[in-house]
């Protein structure tokens, strides 16, 4: 394998992967603030009644 080959199977692989990564970053974040906010539900259930 040529470095003409590594550089076309990094660039076909590698830029998906980096792109997976960000929006599995970003998606995190946001799930674990609809975790807390499902832990906090049941106070505020009992908080409105």
């Amino acid at each position: 394998m040529g470095m003409d080959a590594w550089i076309s199977i990094l660039a076909d692989v590698g830029f998906p992967v980096a792109v997976t990564f960000y929006l599995l970053h970003r998606v995190e974040g946001k799930l674990d603030l609809l975790i807390e906010t499902l832990h906090q539900l049941p106070e505020k259930i009992a908080t409105t009644k």
